[in-house]
């Protein structure tokens, strides 16, 4: 008989569920984080002109230097940047100067001095600050202190590998509009990029002013 008032201790079905919708909320927060789909245009705008090799190997550097910089985040969290004076709003500034200082002089570029398609892009802008961006930071900061390193590194490499899928088959975009599609999608996400880059400097410095920058 069971005693009056007494509580039978949670089963294991139960710390299943809580863990999985854990997953699920640090999952669907980085996702909306990363904007796929946001990303998707830009990377065929910044891989125009490349083989399929070069664009598979751009691809995998903007991915594993998403995933560094991301597990640097996780591991070290916010002491790191305490220790090295640094805010989320002053990526959001540097961030946004550089995508706007890349964006202008691609734009600017004539045809005989424009970036040839083999020059390293992944890192930099595509894995640093498109991909793991302030917006990715800060969530992996927040989510880290909530549901700890594991879930949060889980959830990073899950959304990773969609990202993956979803760029590698950006090919199929290009066949679809051609050369002068293609051509055209380029310069209006450049135009795009640098919209972005604005928007992030300008949030950055609204922060700053405001004294929201602090790492608790």
């Amino acid at each position: 008989m069971q005693e009056v008032g007494g509580s039978n201790p949670p089963s294991p079905i139960f710390f299943i569920h809580m863990n999985i919708g854990i997953f699920f909320k640090v999952f669907i927060a980085l996702f909306v984080a990363i904007d796929f789909f946001g990303i998707l245009p830009l990377f065929i705008s910044l891989t125009e002109g490349m083989s399929p090799a070069q664009r598979n190997k751009t691809l995998i550097e903007s991915a594993l230097t998403a995933l560094l910089v991301g597990l640097l985040f996780i591991v070290l969290g916010r002491s790191f940047l305490s220790f090295l004076g640094i805010t989320i709003p002053d990526f959001q500034v540097a961030g946004g100067i550089l995508l706007v200082t890349l964006s202008l002089a691609d734009l600017l570029q004539t045809e005989k001095t424009r970036r040839k398609p083999e020059e390293g892009i992944g890192a930099v802008p595509l894995g640093v600050p498109l991909i793991a961006g302030p917006a990715v930071i800060t969530t992996l900061l927040v989510f880290t202190d909530i549901a700890g390193p594991v879930f949060v590194t889980v959830a990073y490499l899950v959304n990773l590998a969609f990202l993956i899928v979803i760029l590698y088959n950006s090919k199929l975009i290009v066949k679809f509009l051609g050369p002068a599609g293609s051509m055209a999608l380029s310069k209006i996400m450049i135009i795009v990029m640098t919209a972005i880059g604005v928007v992030m400097a300008r949030e950055g410095v609204t922060a700053i002013i405001a004294g929201r920058g602090a790492i608790q």
